[in-house]
């Protein structure tokens, strides 16, 4: 793999493998709760996810925070991560 091409690997698994189709914006939203309702609708009407809405909605997530990585500002990465808490609550799934 060039150097250049391991730099645009996430986009090319966006678009190509079975995510979710989000819509636009999701990640900029200031509320957890709209952001985990949004991520479950998208997950929810998905033809091509693979296993529970539950967890492609938490793999979408989790696959945003670990892309932004250490660019992530503080406030935002406390946003999508009560996010996750809200998906947990939607779904009535306990953390364990």
């Amino acid at each position: 793999m060039t150097k250049a091409a391991a730099k645009r690997w996430s986009q090319q698994i966006t678009n190509t493998s079975n995510t979710l189709d989000l819509e636009a914006g999701v990640f900029t939203l200031h509320d957890p709760r709209q952001i985990a309702l949004s991520l479950q609708r998208s997950a929810e009407a998905s033809t091509r996810r693979k296993t529970t809405p539950f967890r492609s909605a938490m793999a979408m997530l989790n696959f945003y925070i670990n892309r932004a990585g250490k660019n992530l500002p503080a406030e935002r990465r406390a946003i999508l991560e009560r996010a996750k808490e809200e998906l947990r609550v939607i779904y009535g799934k306990d953390r364990r």
